[in-house]
């Protein structure tokens, strides 16, 4: 095997485990092995609000991301339900990327809990034992690591490393592993698509990869159709980005105890949220590009609209301006449960840099 894997390009994907759980455990070490639960403002009696993350314990019984606050209390009532904390989650996610960079190895950033490390060895497996020893060891947190010789391998193998152990998939162990799985297996194909690929005989993950090229850009377009197929047969991506994560956007979304009706209490709240978003986009020093309104009625109907600013500004009079003409573009008729303020960013100076096997 070591001469196989002699000056070879790996990647690897890092991924923390029941990321906020885990900080909300490590600053507070007496909820080990309890069901935690983290969401909204941590009250599971108020309507509206949803799990963002669950400890593995919480998830045994029933509990997942998405899930009303309500739902996951009858389905977990001796649970610990905490509110979410962002600033210190992005604190905690900053630590354990400096401990990845720290070997080296160009480091892409995903996300809080996620990234994707490159590295040209012979001993793949020696180094991501070393990479959750030392995010462990200077931070407290456990990690999965998926190795494979393309990102969507890597990506894939992490789920079979969860939690805090290591997998790999190769083109020498793809089939293996994967091909008789249900395509909706394969990172980046969701029930519809499944669906879609089932209506033509398409089951498995090998029915996909072995799929006609042409028939499949036939039902899905020319760039997705031969797009899935590549996906099936473990992508082609293997360049890491080593630009740290930034931003591309700041927002905030709301749903109210009770439903908004007028359109002037709806545009009092969008600017009370555009507000906080304002203050989001100061703590960034960055500019803003767009500014984009999101409404979901009572009947769930969900729409955003977005009006671009005449110019990349942080003035808030400006965003303000650009809010209300978004918000003009709805024809609310149904009373409104949710409100959502995104402001898009422009992109920061030049500067970073691309690493290929």
């Amino acid at each position: 095997m070591a001469g196989e894997d002699a000056k070879a390009w790996w990647l690897f994907h890092v991924d923390l485990d029941q990321f906020l759980a885990a900080v909300e455990i490590r600053r507070r070490p007496e909820l080990a092995g309890k069901a935690v639960v983290v969401g909204g403002d941590g009250d599971p009696t108020r309507p509206r609000q949803v799990v963002a993350t669950a400890t593995y314990e919480a998830r045994a019984l029933g509990v997942h991301s998405g899930m009303p606050l309500r739902a996951a209390l009858r389905k977990a009532p001796d649970a610990v339900f905490l509110p979410s904390d962002h600033p210190t989650y992005e604190a905690a996610s900053a630590e354990v990327m400096a401990v990845l960079r720290s070997f080296g190895h160009p480091v892409e950033v995903w996300g809080w809990d996620e990234a994707f490390v490159g590295a040209e060895t012979d001993d793949p497996h020696t180094l991501a034992d070393a990479i959750r020893a030392r995010v462990r060891e200077e931070t407290g947190l456990t990690c999965a690591v998926g190795i494979g010789d393309t990102k969507e391998r890597a990506k894939m193998a992490t789920s079979f490393g969860k939690p805090g152990g290591v997998f790999r998939l190769d083109r020498d162990t793809w089939w293996q592993v994967m091909g008789e799985r249900p395509v909706a297996d394969l990172w980046g194909i969701g029930t519809k698509t499944a669906a879609r690929l089932a209506e033509h005989g398409i089951v498995t993950v090998a029915d996909l990869g072995h799929a006609d090229a042409d028939a499949l850009a036939a039902w899905f377009g020319p760039t997705i159709g031969p797009g899935l197929r590549r996906l099936a047969r473990g992508g082609a991506s293997r360049t890491v980005t080593t630009e740290p994560w930034v931003r591309r956007s700041v927002s905030k979304q709301v749903t109210y105890p009770t439903d908004l009706t007028s359109r002037e209490e709806i545009t009092t709240a969008v600017l009370a949220l555009l507000d906080d978003v304002h203050a989001l986009l100061l703590a960034e020093g960055r500019v803003a590009t767009h500014v984009a309104v999101t409404v979901r009625t009572a009947s769930f109907w969900t729409r955003t609209r977005a009006a671009k600013l005449p110019e990349p500004t942080t003035d808030l009079a400006a965003l303000r301006e650009r809010a209300e003409v978004a918000l003009a573009r709805f024809e609310i008729e149904r009373p409104v449960r949710l409100l959502g303020v995104r402001l898009d960013l422009a992109e920061p100076s030049p500067g970073a840099a691309t690493v290929a096997g």
